[in-house]
């Protein structure tokens, strides 16, 4: 049990009672030191002691500090000089005591200086509490932790490029996702917690960091490749790309085009051919920023740098480049999108495809980032469900997600159903870009693969078609 010494006078002191009386802190006493008996409310607890007596007084003051030992002091007064009588008494009682002293009086300086002495300005607590009501201002928590924004309040707009999401697809470095609020609930996320429009997200981290996030999630949709990260990335690597070096780099100055103010850096790797750097390097711009990796430095180090250095988002490179030295494995634990070039050129793509596996968190995981690029791009898109055995009432559910984005998004979708290999129908397509989830492994099973009809098996071993690959979270366990 502590003791909490109230000196009260005024408004505010008036108020402050009647919220101790609300909140009943049952491991606290309160000792209330009062002189004009307005300050008192109708209603007390039982564990609040009522003193009539004046603090600006030494005697009387020395006299309660003596029947207790207090833990804290708080000093609400309404007069200033008799918050300043009262500070010099307690501090020649006891110069150890901690005092909370409620300044309220604009411009007066009182109690600064003094040790042990916490000072809270009223009317910087009034526009603090009012600049928070502002719309595109984050309420972050001013009494919790460090109080310097660190634990941060952001709602979830209709639109933003985190609705619709998984945790587990988001890649929080630096910062956490630690709770949502949803329909007066709380929540407490794990990675295949979808967020969803209006909810409200508890965010950890440090305050610069969620600035930027705050903004992103205050930034509509048609922000490709966010919230993955804001610009894009072309590896080349001229072991396996020096064929189609230069044709890798338009179809990426052409995706660049359709997004919005993005940036697009791109790394040459074993740049052997100086005649084709220069071809390449002439392309370089404000918004192009072409670079040579001449020495043979660790790959994984290399692409972990470039995406913290310049917050990327989309890597764009080709099968060869993806399936060779371990790539595939870091860009899946870094939870970026993926471009992998195809036959067909992106300039001529009309339809983006998402094909349906039975998983529901993959697909779901992935819909916003489908209705995302197919509006970057002006694609129509295409929700197929080509199944062997015909077995559709399984993927019932997903498919009125996909319809209730049609909303949000404000697209059309079209959703085929028909019973046939999946592998077959996707190979009789043209022009299409197939969005897909990003397996952590593809190809896992060479053996069986000939008696497969998951698509995801045969994802590597076609370049027909170019493919967009989105991370997903499926559920802890």
């Amino acid at each position: 049990m502590k003791n909490i010494l109230i000196l009260a006078d005024g408004s505010i002191a008036k108020h402050f009672l009647e919220w101790l009386d609300k909140k009943r802190v049952a491991d606290n006493r309160y000792f209330v030191a009062y002189y004009h008996e307005d300050v008192i409310p109708e209603k007390l607890g039982k564990n609040i002691t009522l003193m009539e007596a004046d603090p600006t007084s030494y005697s009387k003051l020395d006299k309660i500090m003596e029947e207790h030992k207090y833990s804290l002091v708080f000093v609400v007064m309404q007069d200033i000089e008799d918050a300043k009588y009262t500070l010099a008494n307690l501090r020649l009682i006891d110069d150890k005591a901690r005092i909370v002293l409620v300044n309220q009086w604009d411009g007066e300086p009182i109690g600064e200086e003094v040790e042990n002495v916490t000072v809270l300005h009223s009317f910087d607590l009034m526009a603090a509490h009012l600049y928070d009501h502002l719309p595109n201002v984050p309420v972050v928590a001013q009494n919790v932790g460090l109080g310097q924004g660190e634990i941060m309040e952001v709602h979830v707009p209709f639109g933003s490029t985190y609705a619709f999401r998984h945790v587990g697809s988001i890649l929080q470095r630096k910062w956490k996702i630690a709770a949502i609020y949803r329909a007066d609930k709380l929540i407490l996320p794990n990675n295949a917690t979808m967020i969803r429009p209006n909810d409200t997200l508890l965010i950890l981290g440090k305050p610069i960091v969620l600035n930027g996030v705050y903004k992103t999630i205050n930034k509509r949709i048609g922000l490709f490749p966010e919230p993955f990260g804001r610009d894009l990335l072309l590896i080349l690597d001229l072991r396996f790309d020096h064929d189609n070096a230069l044709l890798y780099l338009k179809e990426s100055i052409y995706l660049l085009e359709k997004l919005e103010e993005k940036k697009l850096y791109v790394r040459i790797l074993y740049p052997n051919d100086f005649k084709m750097m220069e071809e390449l390097k002439s392309y370089e711009s404000e918004k192009i920023i072409i670079s040579a990796c001449y020495e043979d430095q660790d790959l994984r180090t290399l692409i972990e740098y470039e995406i913290q250095q310049y917050d990327i988002g989309l890597i764009l490179n080709s099968i060869e480049r993806f399936q060779s030295e371990n790539l595939q494995e870091t860009l899946y634990a870094l939870k970026k999108v993926v471009y992998l070039f195809g036959d067909d050129l992106l300039y001529n793509v009309k339809e983006g495809v998402v094909l349906m596996q039975k998983e529901n968190e993959k697909m779901e995981s992935i819909s916003s980032t489908a209705f995302d690029i197919s509006e970057s791009l002006e694609l129509k898109l295409s929700l197929c469900d080509f199944d062997p055995e015909g077995d559709f009432e399984s993927k019932k559910m997903i498919i009125e997600h996909y319809e209730t984005l049609t909303h949000i998004f404000g697209m059309d979708i079209q959703i085929e159903q028909k019973v046939a290999n999946p592998v077959r129908e996707l190979g009789k397509m043209t022009d299409i870009l197939q969005i897909v989830p990003f397996e952590k492994e593809f190809n896992r099973f060479k053996v069986l693969k000939l008696l497969s009809t998951r698509v995801q098996d045969f994802l590597l071993t076609t370049q027909k078609h170019p493919k967009l690959l989105v991370p997903y979270a499926l559920s802890e366990g």
